[in-house]
């Protein structure tokens, strides 16, 4: 059924808050670009009345964290069949977008380098490889019934990764009010735009390898620590963390130390423990990791702090090498997570050779 929003004012009596719906989505795009976070605090706006090179524009084309880009695109009065056949021949020219055509779109909009905005907005640098994927967002005043029937067939039935989210104006008393909803659970989105048709621009992954970055710092975490103990770790706040709770016992990672060059391989013995629970196979026998001697002298930080706390994967080794080693390449493809799956099998080739798995 088509969405409906309403609000009411709880006093001595119960009043129902009038819904604005003159001008409300010029409103809402003005409001949408000062301040994204309206509809989600981890995309970057790179471009409002983006220009197509079929002379169409792009209401918002903005960038996630991994360097993902999204459509959106502001129903205002157009029919469902227009506003999703538009938002949709969008997306296949932004498929094509290079990294030089998205700093072009954001330095045209902003007058200012996207290197710089992205690193203040997500505290690191911008992908070298961006626009793996991309999704599409209609955002609207009023969610028809027919809008939300197309929508609701192009993600369930072929994965299309399309959402809409609905936006309502309210006054009171010279007051005005903005209410948000989702037609479907951006979550479920994000794992269609991960598994959508542009999976084809990557290679297939084997179900059983990993790339693990390994941050550098010596008081938190250190190389020589985890080859010693068998173990890999990161810390310091849920960006680090929640991708390593995708391994799993029996998953082979490849250790890579960012900026060095990749320092070992080796198969994960059991999924993620918080430091303060922490088990490694040492001596023949299972220690707690925080009892042994260790040279980063503060990985036990904010060990009660789950959110900070590192977290720690034990693993046995196969082959490692010293950090004066590491072993670096041309053409290796790089990812801001923790944890990813590694996919490229130039990549991959040249591990297995360099690591001795041939």
């Amino acid at each position: 059924m088509p969405i409906e929003m309403s609000i009411w004012k709880v006093n001595d009596t119960i009043t129902k808050l009038d819904y604005e719906r003159i001008e409300s989505e010029q409103k809402l795009e003005e409001t949408l670009v000062e301040d994204f976070s309206i509809i989600s605090d981890s995309l970057l706006v790179i471009g409002s009345q983006v220009k197509t090179t079929f002379n169409k524009r792009i209401d918002i084309l903005a960038i996630d964290e991994l360097g993902n880009l999204s459509i959106v695109e502001l129903k205002r009065d157009k029919t469902p069949r227009e506003v999703v056949a538009q938002a949709i021949d969008y997306a296949s020219w932004v498929q094509d977008l290079t990294l030089e055509d998205i700093h072009h779109i954001y330095e045209k909009c902003f007058d200012r380098d996207l290197e710089s905005a992205f690193q203040e907005k997500f505290g690191y640098v911008l992908p070298e490889e961006v626009n793996v994927n991309h999704d599409i967002l209609i955002v609207c005043t009023e969610l028809d019934l027919e809008t939300e029937r197309i929508l609701n067939y192009l993600s369930s039935n072929y994965g299309v990764p399309i959402n809409a989210v609905f936006f309502k104006f309210f006054k009171d008393n010279g007051n005005e009010y903005l209410s948000r909803s989702w037609l479907i659970d951006p979550s479920i989105v994000e794992e269609k735009t991960s598994n959508s048709a542009t999976e084809g621009k990557k290679e297939k992954w084997n179900g059983r390898d990993f790339i693990f970055n390994f941050q550098s710092d010596e008081d938190c975490r250190s190389w020589e620590d985890a080859v010693k103990y068998g173990f890999v770790s990161a810390g310091n706040g849920s960006w680090y963390t929640r991708t390593i709770k995708n391994l799993k016992a029996g998953h082979r990672i490849f250790v890579y130390m960012p900026s060095r060059g990749f320092l070992g391989v080796g198969i994960v013995r059991h999924e993620y423990q918080l430091m303060k629970n922490a088990q490694v196979h040492f001596d023949g026998k299972q220690q707690f990791l925080k009892d042994l001697k260790l040279k980063a002298s503060r990985m036990a930080h904010d060990i009660d702090d789950e959110e900070r706390c590192e977290y720690v994967v034990p693993v046995e080794w196969i082959n490692t090498l010293p950090v004066s080693e590491a072993y670096q390449f041309k053409g290796v493809r790089a990812n801001q997570n923790t944890v990813f799956k590694l996919r490229h099998q130039f990549t991959q080739e040249k591990l297995e050779e360099r690591f001795d798995l041939m």
